[in-house]
């Protein structure tokens, strides 16, 4: 395509994962990019490094990928490290109910058609055909939020579809997107058990997506430069003339493009007059160090209590609370408590000694994803013809999650590509 040779070079401004995406399938169609980040290290949220009180290398923050999330996976063949991703051989959820004790997993079926729902044995207990149904109702929920479409009698809500939403969209349940949930329901559960198998990083976020597209980027000319926080933009007519940074200023050309990859307020500080979302939910992440060793990476789904899921990886048990508000409210050492007394029970490790662990708040983790707040995503394109722009919070269809930065970052370098 003829568009493809006008464009020379983009800036790509900030190296979380919408980011390096971005960077990543520009530099696949030949065009060089320098690639700017305001810190000195690169991955955003998504990012792994030694932990000296734990003794271990661990992430910033735990995120669930699924073998049905298409991006990931299209992402991660091109920088060649899906191999660095442990896949189980067969898709099995266990849950572990803090409240009542009960324990169950969840095996989606083969088919496309959940024919195993028909059976009480293929059901979560005690819940009913209909409950799953109401699944459906997602189709059409544009304006409904997840608990209008789905809550009501017995307990699936409860045990199922509440934690996978709060997990999913970092929103509580009553205020979260029903619009947002159904596409990742369609991806993963809705094409079976082969696309719902976790794909969990054998060391860690940064090995897996971070440092390999740094590679892939350098190797094809691409440049990464630290420590350069975007102060401003100069524009002239409907361009972007340059990048005004705290020690540098970069002209803009005629051949070139720019992408803004920032969090959503660093953009908004930079880009005039641009509507996006306003409200945010937390995240808060603890790491603890375990005795035991186990031979594959697992993870539990937790009901009833203050977590809702348990990674386990290299001796290292990781608890995530997804819209995190209240927790937050509390001290680091109670939080710490929380998590350990639920990692015992649910892991059956009896009551032992609080040992090593690290605490992680993300106090902005993501956009509140409801309603009101997604009719407020913007476009990848702006009204100036050179510049797009990358983000969980950009309006990809999907919500803020690896898959949706990945999509995010893709959608945003075609932009560029046929817009200049």
């Amino acid at each position: 395509m003829e568009s493809f040779k006008l464009v020379k070079l983009v800036h790509v401004v900030g190296s979380g994962l919408s980011g390096l995406s971005s960077a990543v399938w520009l530099s696949n169609q030949g065009i060089k990019v320098i690639l700017y980040e305001a810190s000195s290290y690169a991955g955003g949220r998504c990012r792994s490094y030694f932990d000296a009180k734990l003794g271990k290398r661990i992430d910033n923050g735990n995120h669930l990928v699924l073998s049905g999330n298409l991006n990931v996976k299209k992402y991660l063949r091109q920088i060649n490290s899906l191999n660095l991703m442990w896949v189980p051989n067969v898709s099995e959820y266990n849950f572990f109910d803090l409240h009542t004790k009960e324990r169950w997993i969840v095996r989606p079926d083969q088919s496309r058609i959940p024919w195993s729902l028909l059976k009480e044995f293929g059901r979560i207990p005690e819940s009913s055909l209909s409950e799953y149904l109401r699944g459906l109702r997602l189709i059409w929920g544009r304006n409904q939020t997840v608990s209008d479409c789905l809550s009501g009698p017995g307990p699936l809500f409860r045990k199922f579809w509440e934690p996978l939403s709060v997990s999913v969209l970092n929103t509580e349940a009553s205020n979260a997107s029903a619009r947002l949930l159904w596409p990742v329901l369609a991806q993963t559960f809705g094409k079976g058990e082969a696309a719902c198998r976790p794909m969990i990083p054998r060391k860690g976020l940064s090995e897996v997506f971070v440092n390999p597209a740094i590679r892939y980027l350098e190797d094809r000319g691409g440049t990464i430069s630290f420590k350069k926080r975007l102060k401003s933009l100069f524009f002239y007519k409907d361009r972007v003339a340059s990048l005004n940074f705290s020690n540098l200023n970069v002209e803009v050309k005629n051949d070139e493009g720019v992408i803004l990859a920032l969090p959503v307020n660093e953009a908004k500080a930079c880009v005039p007059n641009l509507i996006a979302p306003t409200d945010f939910r937390p995240i808060v992440n603890g790491h603890f160090c375990l005795s035991e060793s186990f031979v594959d990476p697992f993870l539990i789904g937790l009901v009833g209590g203050v977590g809702h899921w348990i990674f386990v990886r290299n001796g290292i048990a990781s608890v995530t609370i997804s819209a995190a508000t209240e927790i937050l409210k509390f001290q680091t050492e109670e939080i710490a408590m929380f998590m350990w007394r639920e990692i015992c029970e649910a892991l059956k490790l009896g009551k032992r000694e609080l040992g090593a662990y690290r605490i992680l708040r993300e106090k902005r983790a993501t956009f509140a994803q409801t309603p009101e707040q997604l009719i407020m995503r913007p476009k990848q394109q702006t009204c100036w013809v050179n510049m797009a722009l990358a983000g969980d919070w950009v309006d990809t269809g999907l919500p803020a999650t690896i898959e949706g930065s990945l999509k995010s970052g893709l959608m945003a370098s075609n932009y560029i590509v046929n817009s200049i």
